[in-house]
Parts: structure tokens; sequence; C-alpha cells
């Protein structure tokens, strides 16, 4: 099975990326053995993925960094780079190659001292890989400064080194960034692709995944995550029964408040799937003693981690609530498509009586009152809102609707 494999529904795009890894694999491979080096290439030294939620654009970033660094022998006698098992194409998909670094946003943004040593890096020849890759994967959150130092290392790269920038769409990005990137544009996988991935790859019941992938509207890794995550589950139901339970204002307030607490329990729940494991590790390369004594010195290196891991158990209660939102947004899609006698499929099936209910309860001008006001609530949350504050306002809203 290839890097390529995993990338559900992209074919066009999968087929760009594999022509490429094969001239920059003969790039490497003649520059190797003093030769003349290939005339025409579809290999450039900066990328921008961009696509919907849920497409894939980081998971084929990963891949093609993967082509990139392959080493498989079957690579040398004419096979696509990015085998899938080699040892190049393993640590570049679990992020552990040395020549593969990848920055993500713990926080609002991508500050410039959270860039500064991977801009250095990227002017150095690889370690021990055939390329210098760099992946971004929130391109979209690059501040200013951060974003200006990006573009001085994409505008004179070094000859080796890749940069691939994910992203929602181009307009998120420095125009001055994304007119020196090859653009690719992924799409939302079907329903039905989605599905079969979850058949194949994760062992799901044929019933269990479609389900999942429908609810999910083709995300792969929310559809994956509830598929085979009791708790993601139970989170998502909770999230459903909310429209029933805003009738009055205490009710609202209620949900509300629950809907917060849910999403903290699960960055909570990221966190120290993570924090824990960082912690020990960074402890241990920098010496603690037995008995847990730090060096004189590193006091300021654990706080640095500390602070960091503290931004990102923020931002990961803020993508909680907006993926509950967006759960919420597919709810009210629903009625309006009951409401309008309209043939779209609909998502939330499991929800067949709740959607009935409040579809002949209601007009199709009110559930889309109620929709803007969900839409009102993520851009709040967007303006770093207090989270409490943005979900009641919407709760109430949803209650007069």
């Amino acid at each position: 099975m290839t890097v390529w494999d995993d990338l559900v529904g992209q074919e066009r795009v999968s087929d760009r990326l594999a022509a490429a890894a094969r001239d920059a694999d003969a790039f490497v491979t003649a520059a190797a053995a003093d030769g003349p080096l290939p005339q025409a290439s579809s290999m450039t030294h900066a990328w921008l993925f961009t696509g919907p939620p849920g497409a894939g654009v980081v998971r084929a970033a990963r891949a093609f960094a993967a082509a990139l660094q392959c080493v498989s022998p079957d690579r040398a006698l004419g096979g696509v780079p990015g085998c899938g098992f080699c040892d190049g194409c393993h640590t570049a998909l679990v992020g552990t190659h040395a020549d593969v670094s990848t920055v993500a946003a713990v926080g609002a943004e991508i500050l410039v001292k959270d860039m500064r040593d991977t801009v250095r890096k990227s002017f150095t020849s690889p370690a021990n890989g055939r390329w210098q890759v760099i992946l971004v994967e929130d391109a979209e959150r690059l501040n200013e400064k951060s974003a200006n130092a990006v573009l001085k290392a994409v505008e004179e790269p070094a000859p080796r080194t890749v940069w691939l920038l994910c992203a929602p769409s181009v307009e998120d990005v420095l125009p001055t960034i994304r007119s020196r990137c090859r653009h690719l544009t992924l799409r939302t996988p079907s329903v039905e692709a989605v599905a079969d991935m979850l058949v194949r790859r994760d062992g799901v019941e044929p019933a269990a995944a479609a389900e999942a992938a429908r609810a999910t509207q083709g995300h792969v890794e929310r559809a994956r995550r509830l598929a085979t995550d009791p708790a993601a589950r139970e989170r998502r139901a909770t999230v459903l029964r909310l429209p029933l339970r805003v009738d009055d204002v205490g009710g609202a307030l209620r949900a509300a408040q629950e809907l917060v607490d849910a999403a903290a329990a699960d960055a909570k729940q990221l966190a120290e799937e993570t924090d824990t494991k960082e912690t020990e590790d960074l402890r241990t390369a920098l010496g603690a003693a037995q008995g847990g004594r730090m060096p004189r010195g590193t006091a300021g290196v654990m706080k640095d981690l500390e602070d960091m891991q503290k931004r990102r158990r923020t931002r990961t209660q803020r993508d909680s609530l907006d993926l509950a939102l967006t759960d919420l947004t597919a709810f009210y899609r629903d009625v309006l498509a009951l409401q309008l006698g309209s043939r779209v499929a609909i998502a939330n099936a499991d929800a067949g009586d709740a959607l009935e209910r409040l579809a002949r309860g209601g007009t199709p001008e009110a559930t889309l009152r109620r929709i803007e006001a969900i839409g009102a609530c993520r851009e709040a949350l967007d303006r770093n809102v207090a989270p409490l504050l943005a979900v009641e306002a919407m709760t109430m809203a949803l209650r007069a609707g």
C-alpha cells in the first residue's frame, strides 16, 4: 500500500504529486552522479495545498513529503516514489524524519519565533534524506512577521529545499507567497469513497462506515473518529439534542454551558495524550536527575513548553467547539431540506424524529436565521470572544429564531 492510497477521492492530485516526486527523484539521482540535470520537470520548490475541511490537505502534503524521501529499491528501477514501507516513507509519515520539519499553529497564530529555527533550517542541505522538506500545516495562521520570514525563504530557496504550505483557500495566504507556489486544490471526497476507506483501512462495519461518512459529509478524519471512538459519537449525539433543549431561557443557557464543557473535556483528553509525553521527553533530554530534579538553567525551557501546551489547549478547545457548531449547522441544513422538500441527501438520518419535529414546527426563514446565528458564533470565536459568551448568544438566538 503506497503513500498515495491515503488520499481519498483525490486521484487527480495524487497523479500530479506522483509525477513531481518521480522528477524530483531523477534530479537528486542525477546530481549525486554528477550527471546532466533533467531539463524539464514537474517539480518545484514551493507548493500550496488548499481544500475544504476534511479533504485531507495536510495528509496530501505529508504523503508528498514521504514520496520525496522514499528510498525503496523499486524507485531506483523506475517505480513511482512513495512505497509507504521504506524507512524514508515511514519516518516522514509518522513525523520523525530528520529532514521533514512540520510547523503547526498551537494558538490563534503562528508566531515568528515559532518559524525562526525552521526558516534557518530551510537554507541547509538535507542531513540524511534526499530533500529538506518544510511542511506548514496552518499557513493561514501565519501572522505578518512570520509570513514575511517564510516569504524570504521561499524567494531564495536552497537547491534541495521544498516548502509545502497548507491552507483552506489561496485567499488565506499572503499574495506574495502564493504567487511563488504551485497550487493544488483538493476536493471534498464523496461519502461513498470515505465509507469505503473506513471499511478497508480501519475495519469498520459497512453500515457504521456509511453512517459516519454521511454524518460528516465526506470529512475523512472526523468520519474515522466518529466510526471508531464511542466518546466522539456521544459528543455528537449531545450536539444534535441541543435544538430540542432551547425552548426557554434556562434551557438555552444550560445547553450553552454543556456544549462549552464538552469542548473543554475533549481538549483535555487530547492534551493528556500528548502533554505528558512531551514533558517527559523534554525532561529526559535536559538531563533530569532521578527523583525529578532538573539541572540549573532549564526552568525557562520547561516554562516555554508549558506556555506552548496552554496555547494549544486553548486552540484545541476552540477547534472542538467549531466542530460541534459544524454538526449543528448540518442539522439545521437537514431541517431546511425537509421544509423545502429538497431531494438533497439527509446527513443526520439517525436524528430523523428531531428533524421532522423541527421542520413541522417552524418555517424555512426561521431555520435560515438559526443557521446564520451559528455562523455568527463561529465568527465570534475566530475573534477570540469568550467561548461561553459566544455560545450563549447563539443558543438564545436559536430559541428566538
